[in-house]
């Protein structure tokens, strides 16, 4: 759901595009830092449980990441860290994901900070272990949000970038910086192919 059409912003200071990865439904949420102030700019997630090419949905990924970019120029790219699971295959898929929306964000000169689910889930509720509704529902407070969107994904994005201003506003994240492609690599030499 879109609220406010980026030419229309007046005295911006800073805006935060948030992305919660993934492959069947990827969630996005930017925000705009005014005067301190958090304001939400669009929301929303990109599905593509119809791709059924595990190749042509990373490019769907860097192409729809691609666009946010270039519609809103944000300052900073918060993106959630893949968490550690029992199932491979879906780990494999998640960090792919994640992997080209970073490289997306990198390629436009945009620096990416990582987050951590508990992180962000801390930085956001209070309570590390928050349920998904129990993040949404704070998000609604904290940016007035009449409608809360269908699929949780998009606040779960959302919920990076708040998390995101509150770390550089407050105490400094244990969050990670990349400002290049290279740096990327070189921190996380297991995600390179050999």
């Amino acid at each position: 759901m879109q609220l406010s059409p980026p030419d229309s912003r007046k005295n911006k200071n800073k805006v935060i595009l948030g992305i919660d990865p993934g492959t069947t439904i990827m969630g996005f949420g930017i925000i705009q830092i005014s005067n301190q102030k958090m304001e939400l700019l669009e929301l929303g997630v990109i599905r593509m449980e119809k791709i059924k090419d595990p190749a042509l949905k990373l490019k769907t990924i860097f192409d729809k990441t691609s666009e946010l970019v270039t519609k809103y120029l944000p300052d900073e790219f918060a993106i959630e860290a893949p968490f550690f699971g029992k199932n491979v295959q879906s780990m494999l898929k998640l960090g792919r994901a994640q992997g080209v929306a970073i490289a997306a964000a990198l390629n436009k000169n945009v620096p990416v900070f990582e987050y951590s689910p508990k992180k962000i889930k801390m930085s956001v509720t209070g309570n590390g272990n928050a349920s998904k509704e129990q993040v949404a529902a704070m998000l609604q407070q904290l940016l007035a949000i009449k409608n809360l969107p269908k699929y949780l994904d998009a606040t779960d994005a959302l919920a990076a970038a708040v998390c995101h201003h509150f770390q550089d506003n407050g105490t400094k994240s244990s969050g990670k910086k990349y400002g290049s492609w290279n740096t990327f690599l070189s921190e996380n030499p297991d995600r390179q192919k050999k």
